[in-house]
């Protein structure tokens, strides 16, 4: 069997997967967000807390409750690295330095995890589980969380409330990534991949040094690591290490469970807003700029000019060689069009173009399908401007669901689409433009300034993945990426919980001939397009100084 062909039969072999999952998946996580009945253990977890789950909240509720929930998760991670040398379990590592505390507390808490560190050699098995594997399932909790309190902005009429924050945070958390993370990590471990709390062990003499590997819980945090689409490894080597993935059916496991639930959740949507074909418009322009992405990407790193690349039958360098390159174009398409972070090949030694597509993945926002929770409110506010585009050509007051996107909808969208891209262009320009930040870079040239690009890229749409060859572990890397992880996060959810808000206050209108068709094959592709036009628009400069011109050299 060919290169080619075994990685479009893996291509075939997840999608069925994911459209057996689709239904049943999306139509629970519907009754979980809708039920008016709490389990006994979600009792007990809201006398623990103070909260009342039955009290709705309006959007400046539901928006201190996000906030406050996660400043306090920043500040106990900080506390528990800074701690770690006089906590049990830390395999003999030292305390955590500030700057560095201070950028894996955001990262996590951010549903990013960007690590600017060794994993295996900084953090001790209590930070692992007790710290960065509880943020794996709270923060993608959070995110579903406010997804779900903007699809109620949909779905209610002459009202402002959305729901109970915290309600949504328990239900997500019990009901949803815990039962998943369970049954995967059981998965994973009949695979082959590691589960203990072993402390450190020499497996060898190397190049005349020794080689020192230590255990951890790997399958439980690597099961929740992909399904909350958060990404950070124990490991330095991420999901390209044997412990955390060992064979090619986890590798194409993996690839699956950081799909399932954002794909799922926008049949959770069609359910909740009273219209599965809603839903399915929103699937079909997901899966089109997805597969439209590992399409391209498979054909970057096969075809790629010269005699040694086409003697090897594809461009090797940086790819999982036990996995193949089309497996491995796959796994980075994924991870880059959502916000996982994750990487079983390393993306600095891609071909240029094939970098640069993982670069314009996550410029996208992360919303094909997008991180959980985080990619449908994402795609659900560009939705609001290709309808409001759409007016404009007909002259009709823009509307979408039966609500009306008048001034303060539009302006709410169009600040959510602009925070993420002034980030990314004004910490890079900065980071260009200083004298000491550009020694972190390992290479010069276009390649260089790529790996600055990829950098506060991943931050800004919390996505976490690294291109390489970047010295990211210095005060100003650590700060400057802490800083863009934490605007990139909670910025755009105050645009979308206003937003909510907004929309839940209306009248519906009621659809009459002049209507657009928002589940219509039509819509879709007016959603591809402008989704597409204004990311090359706001990006194209600076992916042309670096990934085109490496590229096309």
């Amino acid at each position: 069997m060919g290169p080619v062909l075994a990685g479009v039969l893996q291509l075939l072999a997840l999608v069925g997967a994911l459209a057996l999952a689709y239904v049943p998946l999306g139509n629970y996580m519907a009754k979980v967000y809708s039920s008016d009945k709490h389990w006994r253990v979600e009792k007990w977890t809201y006398k623990a807390i103070g909260g009342n789950p039955d009290a709705e909240m309006t959007w400046p509720a539901y928006l201190r409750g996000v906030l406050a929930f996660s400043a306090v998760s920043v500040l106990f991670l900080y506390l528990l690295q800074r701690l770690q040398g006089v906590l049990p379990g830390s395999l003999g590592f030292s305390s955590v330095s500030p700057a560095q505390s201070f950028n894996t507390a955001v990262s996590f808490v951010t549903n990013t995890n960007w690590q600017s560190y060794y994993g295996e050699q900084t953090m001790g098995h209590v930070v692992q589980t007790a710290g960065l594997a509880v943020q794996n399932f709270v923060s993608a909790a959070v995110g579903i969380a406010v997804a779900v309190a903007l699809v109620r902005g949909f779905a209610r009429s002459r009202t402002g409330e959305l729901g109970n924050f915290w309600s949504d945070l328990v239900r997500g958390v019990l009901r949803i990534l815990v039962p998943g993370a369970a049954i995967a990590a059981v998965v994973l471990v009949a695979c082959g991949v590691i589960q203990n709390f072993s402390g450190i062990h020499e497996v060898g003499q190397f190049m005349g040094g020794s080689q020192q590997w230590n255990g951890g819980a790997v399958a439980s945090q690597e099961a929740i690591k992909e399904l909350g689409t958060n990404g950070g490894g124990i490991f330095n080597a991420n999901s390209a290490h044997p412990f955390e993935n060992p064979t090619p059916f986890t590798n194409l496991f993996e690839i699956f469970l950081i799909l399932v639930i954002p794909f799922s959740l926008t049949r959770t949507f069609g359910v909740l807003v009273g219209s599965v074909k809603q839903g399915y418009a929103i699937l079909a322009t997901m899966f089109t700029i997805w597969l439209g992405f590992v399409a391209l990407m498979m054909w970057t790193e096969f075809a790629h000019h010269g005699p040694a690349l086409q003697a090897a039958g594809g461009a090797y360098e940086g790819k999982e060689v036990r996995f193949g390159v089309g497996s491995s174009s796959i796994f980075a398409v994924s991870t880059t069009l959502t916000s996982t972070g994750a990487v079983d090949s390393f993306h600095s030694s891609f071909t240029g173009l094939g970098g640069g597509i993982t670069m314009l993945g996550m410029m996208l926002g992360e919303i094909a399908p997008g991180g959980t929770g985080s990619g449908l409110y994402g795609m659900l506010i560009m939705a609001v401007i290709a309808v409001f585009i759409a007016g404009l050509m007909v002259g009709r007051t823009p509307e979408y669901l039966g609500k009306k996107i008048g001034t303060r909808e539009i302006k709410l969208a169009a600040c959510y689409i602009l925070i993420t891209p002034a980030l990314v262009l004004v910490f890079t320009a900065a980071s260009m433009a200083l004298p000491t930040p550009p020694h972190s870079m390992l290479n010069s040239g276009a390649h260089g300034f790529s790996e600055v690009l990829y950098a506060f890229t991943s931050a800004s749409n919390n996505n976490g993945s690294a291109f390489a060859g970047l010295n990211a572990n210095t005060d100003w890397f650590n700060t400057m990426t802490g800083l863009a992880m934490l605007l990139g996060r909670f910025l755009p959810m105050v645009f979308v919980l206003a937003l909510a808000g907004s929309l839940g206050g209306q009248t519906p209108v009621p659809a009459t001939a002049g209507t657009l068709r928002t589940e219509k094959p039509l819509f879709t592709g007016l959603l591809v397009g402008a989704i597409l036009i204004i990311t090359g628009l706001t990006y194209f400069p600076a992916l042309a100084l670096g990934p085109l011109a490496e590229g096309l050299a």
